[in-house]
């Protein structure tokens, strides 16, 4: 079953569970697919596209959390903390901060590079070609910082 079906299915499950939160956030992203589709003129069938959509909204929600909680809105950092956890159980596990280093590294050697910032468009343009959607951009912006100043 691919993601689309499996997002139509967690729909109605919720639907039939009187789960509001996951019914309107499973919703949401079904929505923003099919925007997508129609913006795009594509039928999106490859999880690949999905997840990116999914994680667009993840992001969308993390960024949004640090503003309500900045206003004192604890009812929207819950809800979007909620929502969240509900969109992550939909993405593939990410690598763990060691496995990206350890990556890092295997590149670097690979490519001949060692310390110094100069290197850093290089090292980090075949990082995450590597990487792609396995780990978080930022976590490896991080890990490629640390090698490159000896950390």
């Amino acid at each position: 079953m691919g993601l689309k079906e499996q997002l139509m299915e967690d729909y109605k499950d919720a639907m039939r569970n009187a789960d509001a939160v996951k019914k309107e956030t499973v919703n949401m992203v079904r929505a923003a697919i099919k925007q997508y589709e129609v913006d795009q003129r594509v039928d999106l069938e490859d999880d690949a596209d999905i997840i990116k959509i999914i994680k667009k909204q993840v992001k969308m929600r993390t960024d949004a959390l640090a503003d309500f909680a900045k206003a004192g809105r604890e009812d929207m950092v819950d809800g979007y903390k909620k929502e969240i956890e509900i969109l992550q159980s939909y993405l593939p596990e990410e690598m763990s901060d060691e496995e990206i280093k350890a990556k890092v590294q295997e590149i670097a050697g690979s490519l001949g590079i060692e310390e110094g910032m100069q290197n850093m468009g290089t090292l980090m343009k075949n990082v995450m070609a590597e990487l792609k959607d396995a780990a978080d951009g930022s976590a490896v912006n991080k890990a490629v910082k640390e090698f490159l100043s000896g950390n």
